[in-house]
């Protein structure tokens, strides 16, 4: 049964902006493992800008959104050896899965220059 779909977009420059403040904005909302992948190979602004897309299209599809918490570094997205993308939860987001039977999350993200995207389907 789906629980709830996301979808977010956002330009790529806002995103880059704040991590490029080294203010600790890019700890806060990535992972280390997100963050060693963005800063490897080209389009580092883009492959931050579809991060924080899914994060932010993941607490959509949750129906509770920031109300949930605010450490979006506990929302890791992972790429499987085919490229497919994925979520892995940590910490309260990882309880709140559990708790309430989020099974499967799928996940699909976009970028081009300019704008990033992302989809999250969450089933029970």
């Amino acid at each position: 049964m789906i629980i709830g779909t996301g979808i977010d977009i956002i330009e790529v420059h806002r995103v880059a902006e704040k991590v490029d403040r080294n203010n600790g904005f890019r700890e806060k909302v990535f992972s280390n493992n997100e963050i060693q992948y963005c800063e490897s190979g080209n389009g580092r602004a883009q492959r931050y800008a579809a991060r924080f897309a899914v994060k932010e299209a993941f607490l959509k599809a949750t129906g509770g959104g920031l109300t949930l918490g605010h450490e979006l570094n506990e929302i890791e997205v992972h790429h499987a050896e085919e490229g497919k993308p994925y979520i892995v939860l940590q910490g309260r987001f990882k309880m709140l899965a559990d708790e309430h039977g989020w099974n499967k999350i799928h996940v699909s993200l976009s970028h081009v220059p300019g704008m990033a995207c992302a989809v999250v389907i969450i089933e029970q």
